[in-house]
C-alpha cells in the first residue's frame, strides 16, 4: 500500500476500513491537530464516544529550514507508550491503539476534554508551582526507575540516530554553526554527552508536550527517547521556564522560583542514585546549551521577539563563558542578566 496522507479524511477513512480498525461504514469526525512540526496528526472520535489521536511521522520536518529524520522513529514513540507507564504516575501516558510501522502511522487514547495545554498556561503567566512539581516528579520517576532497569532497556532504545537528527544536529550543532566563539564548547559537550548512557532520555520534555487535565499532567510525544544522558532532559526541559521569564518581564520573578523548584522536586526523586555524581555540573552547560539552541536552532522558540531573541542570546554566551558551579546559581544568573521588570 502507498503512504497515504492521514490528514485527507478521505483517504483516512478508507485505510481505517482497508485494515479493520473500523467497520467501513462507521460515521467518523476527524480534524487535523495543529502545532507539530515532525508529524501529521489527526483527532477522531467514533460513535460509541472513544477518541483517538492518530499521528504519521513525517520525513521532512515542517520548519523554515530544510529538516529530516527517517519517520521510522515513530516506532520508538510506540515502545515509549508501552515502558513509560511502568516509571510514571497513573494517567500520565496515554494507551496505545494501534501501531503501523509501514505507514509510519500510531494511534493512541486521546485525552478527553477538558484539558490545556501546559505551554499555552504558561505563556498566559500561570505557572502553577503544584504542576511545575508535577514537571519535576514526572522527569524524576522516568530517569529513575529506566536508571534502574537500564540493562533490559539499553536493546529497545539504545539507538540514538533519531536523537542526533532531530536534537544533536538540529539544536546543538545548528546552534554551534551560528555562534563560532562556541562551537568548540558545544562540540565538547555532545561528545561528554555521548560517554554517559544511564537513563531512558525523553529527548523532547517540554511544555508544548504537556496536557493538563483536572490538575494533573499529561506526557506526549516520545519518539526520539533513548539510553543517554538524563542531564539533556534537564537542559531541554529547564530553558522552557527560563525563555518564559525572559518574554514575560512581569512574570520574570515567577518563574525563576518555578525553575528553582522544578529542579529541588528533580533532584530530591534522582540524587541517590549512581550516576548523580557529576550530573548537576553537565546539567548546567545542557541548559546553556539549549538556551542558546532555542534562538539559534533550527526550531528557535515562535514567542520571543527578536529583542528577547538577542537578549537571551547574550546572556546564554556570557554564563557558557564562565559556567556556574550549580543550576541555582544558573537560574540566578539567567534572570539577573534579563534585568527587572
Amino acid at each position: 500500500m502507498p503512504l497515504i496522507d492521514i490528514e485527507d479524511p478521505i483517504q483516512l477513512r478508507a485505510y481505517l476500513a482497508a485494515t479493520g480498525r473500523v467497520p467501513a461504514d462507521e460515521q467518523l469526525e476527524m480534524r487535523p491537530l495543529s502545532g507539530g512540526v515532525s508529524n501529521r496528526t489527526v483527532w477522531l472520535t467514533r460513535p460509541t464516544g472513544e477518541a483517538w489521536v492518530i499521528k504519521q511521522a513525517l520525513a521532512k520536518l515542517r520548519v523554515q529550514v530544510d529538516w529530516f529524520s527517517p519517520p521510522e522513529r515513530l516506532h520508538v514513540e510506540s515502545l515509549a507508550l508501552e515502558w513509560l507507564p511502568r516509571f510514571t504516575p497513573d494517567g500520565t501516558i496515554p494507551a496505545l491503539i494501534f501501531e503501523d510501522r509501514e505507514q509510519h502511522i500510531l494511534a493512541m487514547q486521546a485525552i478527553p476534554q477538558p484539558h490545556d495545554n501546559w505551554k499555552s498556561l504558561l505563556l498566559a503567566g500561570k505557572a502553577d508551582l503544584n504542576q511545575v512539581q508535577q514537571f519535576g516528579q514526572i522527569l524524576g520517576g522516568i530517569h529513575r526507575g529506566s536508571g534502574l532497569r537500564r540493562a533490559e532497556l539499553e536493546p529497545l532504545f539504545g539507538d540514538q540516530s533519531f536523537f542526533e537528527t532531530l536534537r544533536v544536529e538540529a539544536y546543538y550543532r545548528y546552534a554551534g554553526a551560528q555562534n563560532p566563539p562556541v562551537q568548540d564548547w558545544i562540540e565538547s559537550l555532545i561528545a561528554a554527552m555521548e560517554r554517559e548512557r544511564h537513563t531512558l532520555v525523553h529527548g523532547d520534555y517540554s511544555p508544548k508536550n504537556i496536557l493538563v487535565r483536572h490538575g494533573k499532567l499529561i506526557l506526549l510525544d516520545h519518539e526520539v527517547m533513548h539510553i543517554g544522558d538524563p542531564a539533556f532532559d534537564i537542559g531541554f526541559s529547564m530553558t522552557h521556564l527560563l525563555s518564559k521569564a525572559n518574554h514575560l518581564a512581569a512574570q520574570r520573578s515567577h518563574f525563576g522560583d518555578a525553575a528553582h523548584l522544578y529542579w529541588s522536586t528533580y533532584a530530591h526523586v534522582v540524587d541517590d542514585l549512581p550516576w548523580w555524581h557529576g550530573f548537576e555540573t553537565r546539567a548546567v552547560r545542557h541548559v546553556l546549551a539549549c538556551l542558546l539552541a532555542r534562538i539559534d536552532g533550527r526550531s528557535p522558540l515562535e514567542y520571543l521577539s527578536a529583542e528577547a531573541r538577542t537578549r537571551q542570546r547574550m546572556a546564554a554566551l556570557a554564563l557558557i563563558s564562565a559556567p556556574p558551579d550549580c543550576i541555582g546559581a544558573l537560574i540566578d544568573g539567567f534572570i539577573a542578566q534579563m534585568g527587572s521588570a
